[in-house]
């Protein structure tokens, strides 16, 4: 009688298993950590989210720290900050790159100069953002006139949420009012170009209407 050898019961780690994962520090998702998409030459949307623990963002004294490390990581390795929109929790960019190496470099040293500056201010040490950024292409002039609009009058978007009364004017806390050095002039085609630019329907009304 030939002896067979026994098999041994061995913990299982790893694989696809229920509860596995980064769990979520909050209850909004988690940016996925999946290699993002490359690009050249291209304008995006730019979101970073604070933790919890972080003051207002929409004081003066984070502000005017903030305002001080966009002006010192405006243009970095060809990435140009073009607008920004400051609010309680969370800032959104309007930004152009060269390549996605160059935005991934610029974003993290405007993070590191970000979170040194706050935590300079709250007189703390330790992370600041809840997240690695959030970065979504933008692939037409239409996107592109879009992202721009809901950054820069982002306020009155959470005003509206919030049951607020709609603000007027520019928002003190965004590229729009305030001082132009913490901001780039855009140099890309989305940006210069292809965002003045209405859909082709509009530029159609447009026509008839001065034909007229």
């Amino acid at each position: 009688m030939v002896a067979k050898q026994q098999e041994l019961p061995l913990p299982q780690w790893g694989g696809a298993r229920a509860g596995a994962g980064r769990k979520r520090k909050g209850a909004r998702r988690n940016v996925p950590h999946r290699t993002r998409a490359g690009f050249s030459r291209a304008a995006l949307h730019v979101t970073v989210r604070l933790r919890r623990e972080v003051w207002n963002l929409r004081t003066h004294r984070c502000f005017r720290a903030l305002r001080y490390s966009f002006e010192r990581g405006c243009a970095r390795f060809g990435f140009r900050l073009i607008d920004f929109s400051v609010q309680g929790n969370h800032i959104h960019f309007i930004v152009e790159a060269p390549d996605q190496l160059a935005l991934t470099r610029a974003m993290k040293g405007l993070e590191v100069r970000m979170a040194r500056a706050l935590n300079r201010v709250m007189h703390r040490r330790g992370p600041v953002f809840a997240d690695r950024y959030h970065a979504h292409l933008l692939r037409t002039p239409t996107e592109a006139r879009h992202a721009r609009n809901y950054v820069l009058s982002n306020w009155r978007v959470h005003a509206q949420r919030d049951g607020r009364p709609l603000p007027r004017g520019n928002d003190p806390f965004s590229s729009a009012g305030c001082d132009p050095a913490a901001t780039c002039s855009p140099r890309f085609w989305m940006l210069c170009v292809g965002v003045w630019r209405g859909p082709p329907r509009e530029r159609e009304v447009r026509a008839s209407t001065a034909s007229q």
